[in-house]
């Protein structure tokens, strides 16, 4: 769901001369197969995508922490033929968040770029993106290891993959509303075991966990009628994953939806739009922008063998992200946990609706 919110931020903060003549971006289309490790790379010819991490940290004292950092790459619509080492063709753009039960609210950072120089880069061919001294990478190993910082911490992390890609909706290719090209080619490594260190209170920890690394890139916006959208992503205590989200209109009402539950077993069972249904349990009111987020959820998720349901509940409630000083949307996404598992969830749309 991201590469929206993606192209929204960026658009919005770092707007390129425009030309007569607008790029021709690429369609995501279905039957296109992913490769590896290229598809870990950048896709520059697309018109956004994005690098996202999000999980649940635990330090030796036991104390349990959220985190997320996410790497955003926009192809801007400038003459391709300008020769002009400056000229914003590709910007990069990358946030990071650590939600500490400690402190009661997000603590966060970001960086801006356009690309070049060797200050802003998203590589292809693998996983490599750097923006000034955050870093996103993937090792020879096969792990991913990032760096980034915000107001009061640094994130210095390490996810290593126990489980093979996630695909998501048809072999990679995802639809995001009742149009085929409303659609994205979207993947998932879920279960990462992650390593390394916080730094917190002026103080680095060591911290162990779990992670989820969402990958997604496209040309295209959602459905006109669309405000915004809800996700959550859950790593399964028996080493199952959930992945769910539905796109929303004005009213609330679900215009799509779907996901993916990947069982113990590796069997997974992929998702319709009638067969996701997001319900609400509790909401919470922000005190800065009075935006009414339902930050407990159920989902429930129709299968072959009968319903599945998880009730989704915050670390804490207070996890909103007001990034409009640098021209982004306030949304709300934060740690949850739920019976057997934790995650991550992502509500977009409350405050105003998503759009350019």
């Amino acid at each position: 769901m991201r590469w929206l919110l993606a192209l929204l931020t960026l658009l919005a903060v770092c707007v390129a001369p425009v030309v007569a003549q607008t790029p021709a971006y690429p369609e995501v289309r279905p039957g296109v197969a992913l490769r590896f490790p290229a598809d870990h790379g950048a896709h520059p010819a697309f018109r956004t995508e994005w690098w996202y991490v999000t999980g649940w940290l635990k330090t030796p004292e036991g104390e349990e922490l959220g985190f997320q950092v996410t790497f955003f790459r926009s192809r801007q619509p400038v003459d391709e033929a300008n020769p002009s080492a400056f000229a914003p063709k590709q910007i990069l753009f990358a946030h990071a968040a650590l939600s500490d039960p400690a402190v009661g609210k997000l603590l966060h950072g970001q960086r801006i770029a356009r690309a070049g120089f060797g200050l802003a880069e998203a590589a292809t061919g693998d996983a490599d993106l750097i923006i000034d001294d955050w870093r996103l990478r993937r090792e020879p190993d096969g792990r991913f290891v990032t760096k980034a910082a915000g107001e009061g911490f640094v994130l210095d992390l390490a996810f290593a993959p126990t489980q093979p890609v996630l695909l998501q909706g048809e072999g990679g290719f995802s639809r995001k509303g009742p149009l085929p090209s409303q659609a994205s080619h979207y993947y998932s490594l879920p279960q990462l075991k992650v390593t390394g260190s916080v730094l917190r209170n002026g103080k680095a920890v060591k911290v162990a966990g779990t992670a989820w690394l969402d990958r997604e890139w496209s040309s295209t916006l959602l459905d006109p009628a669309a405000v915004g959208w809800d996700w959550v992503g859950l790593n399964l205590d028996d080493g199952g994953a959930l992945m769910a989200f539905q796109v929303r209109d004005a009213a609330g009402k679900a215009l799509w939806a779907g996901g993916s539950l990947r069982g113990r077993d590796g069997a997974v069972t992929r998702f319709a739009p009638a067969q996701v249904t997001f319900s609400t349990l509790r909401n919470w009111r922000s005190p800065r922008t009075q935006a009414l987020y339902p930050v407990e959820r159920q989902v429930t998720v129709r299968t072959p063998q009968g319903e599945r349901r998880w009730t989704l509940r915050p670390l804490f409630d207070d996890q909103e992200l007001d990034s409009r000083a640098s021209g982004g949307p306030v949304y709300w996404e934060g740690a949850v946990r739920t019976q057997g598992g934790r995650g991550y969830l992502e509500l977009t749309g409350y405050v105003s609706p998503m759009k350019l």
